[in-house]
């Protein structure tokens, strides 16, 4: 008697929309076990992945039945989906994936798109993996078209709002759907203009103050964020330079994926009702610009010193090293600038210190030469054979200056 097929079904959907409606998971899953039975399947898990995109693989049950495949040996055999865009809208992601799950010897069944092994249903795949995507980044241009102008009539697309601010509907509904926008939420509202006077006046005692100081006088205070929790400098300063509580909040500013910033001609400015006034979020932002780490110190800017924090030290050249006190006896102790025991000639002559040690081959001050020191030559001495050769014998010397 042979074992049946061991399936699982894979079920999503793209919205939690889709999801609260309850009707296209209900679907997939009967329209999944009628095919199973039919082939005389048994199904031994599901796994429903309700409101999350297909685009990437960053998706929990997706991530726990490819673990489930990976097992020594799988826990079932074939995976059952509606359609292959259920299981990726990406084409690379979708290649990789079947590859993946071919070698752990786990086949990806769509139970409306019949396909085989062979090279021609293979590239069949590709291709409407292909379309798969380009209909996802479709739908996500025009969705995004859609929220763009309902930011510029001045309605809130969705999200949480900027602290400070809270979500009301509008008067206005336009057709099934009711408009929704921003107010004031006057509690909030209070911390938002204390955090920019702390930051143009102070608390009275020591001025204007920056970031960190704003987090923990606010913590100190007691002062809470909308959640319960302590204030952190990301957050204050988040709220010290966003546009938004003048009264015009930008929309669209970031790609969701990387979070790199979109051009200004991509960016949505959404009408608001302001919290802090335009001159003194502008002066705000002056205060900020010179407490910015990216910009040079004061000691640099005018200090005496002429190029000062602009050069950089050439590591591949030798530079003067000073031995450390514990290393040096009271018999002799060396320090030199080069392996050979001469003055570095890339050092000043007040730099240029050697020390001597009479267990090494250490050349002695009158026999150093260097174009910033002395230019006394070692003496040639006689030896036995009659020819001369130079002293290499260094005398015990502490400390000597070129």
């Amino acid at each position: 008697m042979t074992t049946p097929v061991r399936a699982a079904l894979y079920l999503r959907v793209s919205t939690g929309r889709q999801a609260e409606n309850d009707l296209s998971i209900p679907d997939q899953r009967r329209q999944a076990k009628g095919y199973c039975t039919s082939r005389g399947w048994e199904i031994v898990a599901d796994y429903v992945e309700p409101g999350v995109s297909a685009t990437d693989d960053k998706r929990p049950e997706f991530q726990r039945m490819i673990d489930a495949t990976t097992t020594k040996p799988p826990a079932f055999d074939v995976i059952v989906v509606h359609s292959f865009s259920r299981f990726f809208r990406d084409q690379f992601q979708l290649e990789f994936y079947v590859r993946r799950l071919a070698k752990s010897g786990v086949r990806l069944v769509s139970i409306t798109q019949k396909l085989g092994d062979d090279p021609m249903s293979n590239m069949i795949r590709q291709i409407m993996a292909l379309f798969d995507e380009y209909q996802s980044k479709e739908n996500a241009k025009h969705t995004l078209r859609a929220m763009k102008e309902n930011a510029r009539q001045g309605f809130w697309n969705g999200s949480l709002p900027p602290i400070g601010y809270r979500i009301v509907e509008a008067t206005e509904q336009r057709g099934h759907r009711i408009k929704k926008t921003l107010e004031i939420d006057p509690i909030q509202a209070e911390t938002v203009r204390l955090i920019f006077r702390l930051a143009r006046e102070g608390d009275g005692t020591l001025g204007p103050m920056g970031v960190k100081k704003i987090t923990k006088h606010l913590n100190a205070t007691g002062i809470r964020t909308r959640d319960g929790g302590r204030w952190g400098i990301g957050a204050v300063h988040k709220v010290l330079t966003r546009t938004t509580y003048t009264g015009r909040h930008r929309f669209n500013t970031r790609f969701w994926k990387t979070r790199e910033r979109k051009p200004d001609t991509e960016v949505v400015e959404m009408a608001v009702p302001p919290i802090v006034e335009a001159s003194e979020f502008e002066a705000v932002q002056a205060l900020l610009k010179t407490r910015s780490p990216a910009l040079p110190a004061p000691r640099i800017v005018s200090g005496p010193t002429l190029l000062t924090g602009i050069p950089k030290p050439d590591r591949a050249r030798p530079v003067a090293w000073a031995a450390p006190s514990r290393w040096r006896s009271s018999t002799a102790s060396w320090l030199t600038t080069s392996s050979n025991g001469f003055c570095n000639p890339n050092v000043s002559r007040k730099s240029c210190r050697v020390f001597s040690n009479a267990g090494r081959n250490v050349p002695s001050a009158e026999q150093r030469i260097s174009p910033n020191c002395a230019s006394a030559r070692p003496k040639p001495t006689p030896n036995l054979s009659g020819s001369t050769t130079r002293s290499r014998t260094a005398s015990p010397i502490s400390r000597t200056r070129c």
